[in-house]
């Protein structure tokens, strides 16, 4: 009898479209898994309507995206591998801190409440939501030359502005708001439990070149576990940038975190 497929639970974070997960999706159902990558809440199928329908995902917050996944969890048949970049990495941090899968992988993850690092190039990355106030409860698009900075700074302008055309889709600003005020709110949906240690295992992924997400960033959330005794690890990617999961180079980290997994099976 063929013994049951583990899920995983793929989750994007701001600006790019959930399809960006598809080579991921048939890499890890080749080693054996059971691969699911949902949009965000009301997130259109294809990348062409969720650019004509930016509204549909405005306001959304942290804590209403956190809940979506951990429903779509609730209804699988096994507790899933969660992997999650960026704005999804802070989510996949969450549902592991509130116990919910069996082991989780951030690569480049918001920065969460506690985190305090705040680099030059963290803000400029961030500005074309928080630059404007009135974003808060909007759907905000990148240009292809804010693409180039937050996301494909270690590209070609070439691959990087194919990237932009492929994937990018308008995202909503409030989870922006939120984690960047973190650190001046009491309850903020930003909070991860840390300190859990029953949890399973997480991997934390940096890009050294990251702008959106800076390698202090990631190895100040890594800090932040120190009082946990459940598993945590680092992996620092040289050189590579906040697009490090959909740029030609994605191979490498996919399989980082194949081995990692396979390692703590």
């Amino acid at each position: 009898m063929t013994a049951p497929r583990r899920p995983a639970v793929f989750i994007h974070g701001l600006w790019l479209h959930a399809s960006s997960w598809a080579p991921w999706l048939d890499l890890f159902r080749d080693a054996g898994y059971e691969p699911v990558a949902p949009g965000w809440p009301n997130e259109p199928a294809t990348v062409e309507e969720a650019r004509a329908n930016p509204d549909l995902v405005a306001n959304l917050s942290i804590d209403e995206v956190t809940d979506h996944y951990a429903k779509i969890i609730a209804a699988l048949p096994a507790p899933p591998v969660i992997v999650g970049h960026s704005f999804g990495g802070l989510v996949t941090e969450k549902l592991l801190g509130q116990g919910i899968g069996a082991a989780g992988v951030a690569i480049d993850p918001a920065q969460i409440k506690g985190v305090l690092p705040l680099p030059l190039a963290q803000l400029r990355a961030g500005l074309p939501a928080l630059g404007n106030p009135a974003n808060l409860h909007k759907a905000v698009s990148l240009t292809s030359k804010e693409f180039r900075f937050g996301f494909g700074n270690a590209l070609t302008e070439q691959e990087s502005d194919e990237l932009y055309e492929k994937w990018t889709i308008p995202s909503p600003a409030r989870p922006l708001f939120q984690a960047a005020a973190a650190n001046f709110v009491m309850h903020s949906q930003a909070k991860v439990d840390t300190g859990n240690d029953t949890r399973g295992p997480l991997l934390l992924i940096s890009g050294t070149a990251d702008h959106t997400v800076p390698d202090v960033v990631t190895r100040s959330t890594f800090k932040q576990y120190r009082d946990s005794t459940a598993v945590t690890e680092l992996r620092q990617f040289e050189g590579r940038g906040h697009s490090l999961t959909v740029d030609s180079g994605w191979r490498e980290v996919a399989d980082a975190v194949l081995a990692w997994l396979d390692e703590h099976r």
